[in-house]
């Protein structure tokens, strides 16, 4: 399996494990690892470090620096809050500057996500038309295979 970390483009160690924002990970993309953790804190501000580990589908190491480095920046709070009477827990919270960063982030993702899907359309189109002039697949063979692709889906 594939860990959001591959599908991100994280560079740092890496689960194994796919998670709900598993799908924003691409190996050496540090800014999608930080919208995934900014993501997942607005979601369930009280994850421990481990939880979120686990749900992003990364390694506890890169999690904690990926944490750490928003809490750096200002971008991400702790507040304390008792989860039992012996034991304290944190809540991670988006700071306005959290808030403003993973706008900013969810913006760049989507824009190169949007490139990536619009080149991946010309290389699909251009093999086709490959196929259709190398190979003398009849259009409607080529349209039909297509069709039979998407219905399975």
């Amino acid at each position: 399996m594939c860990s959001m970390v591959e599908r991100s483009g994280l560079d740092r160690p890496r689960g194994d494990a796919p998670g709900a924002a598993s799908a924003l990970a691409l190996p050496g993309d540090g800014e999608a690892a930080r919208l995934a953790v900014l993501r997942a804190l607005t979601q369930q501000p009280h994850l421990s470090q481990r939880a979120l580990s686990e749900a992003l589908g990364l390694s506890l190491g890169k999690t904690h620096y990926v944490l750490h480095a928003l809490l750096d920046k200002g971008q991400v709070k702790v507040r304390n809050f008792r989860r039992s009477e012996k034991k304290l827990s944190y809540a991670y919270v988006l700071t306005p500057s959290g808030i403003a960063e993973k706008f900013r982030l969810t913006m760049r993702f989507l824009a190169r996500k949007e490139a990536e899907f619009e080149e991946l359309q010309k290389t699909i189109a251009a093999l086709r038309l490959e196929l259709l002039r190398e190979h003398a697949v009849p259009a409607s063979a080529a349209g039909e295979a297509h069709q039979a692709r998407e219905a399975k889906r």
